[in-house]
């Protein structure tokens, strides 16, 4: 029976790398800038962030910003035609929908009315 030898080096410590800002967290930055009775899109966040294309990944931010602290007004971001196409995600069917009504802003069938006068996109409001 051969016997091997335990090295008696102690493990070496890895520096600590400092994390660049996830995608999401930028998004969350991004939405919780959005005044109260303003909304904006899930394409218009991923355009200001430099990732045109990506306006499937801000939606699943938003999917998963219910838990993050500081709050993220996820029920701020719509679809591109002003439709409440996130509903789904928030706690009842309607909620999405009555958080924006205390922020006067009106809906009609799922749609804000005069989505363009409501509409704040980060590109002309916010310089990165």
């Amino acid at each position: 029976m051969t016997s091997k030898k335990i090295s008696s080096k102690k493990p070496v410590a890895l520096p600590e790398i400092k994390k660049e800002n996830s995608f999401f967290e930028d998004v969350y930055d991004v939405v919780r800038q959005i005044p109260k009775g303003r909304v904006t899109s899930y394409g218009a966040i991923a355009s200001y962030l430099g990732t045109k294309m990506s306006a499937r990944m801000v939606g699943w931010a938003m999917n998963a910003s219910f838990q993050i602290t500081p709050k993220v007004p996820a029920h701020r971001v719509v679809n591109r035609n002003g439709m409440l196409s996130g509903k789904a995600h928030f706690g009842t069917p309607t909620l999405m929908q009555e958080l924006l009504e205390k922020e006067k802003i009106k809906i009609k069938n799922d749609t804000i009315l005069d989505f363009e006068k409501k509409f704040w996109d980060p590109v002309k409001e916010l310089t990165l």
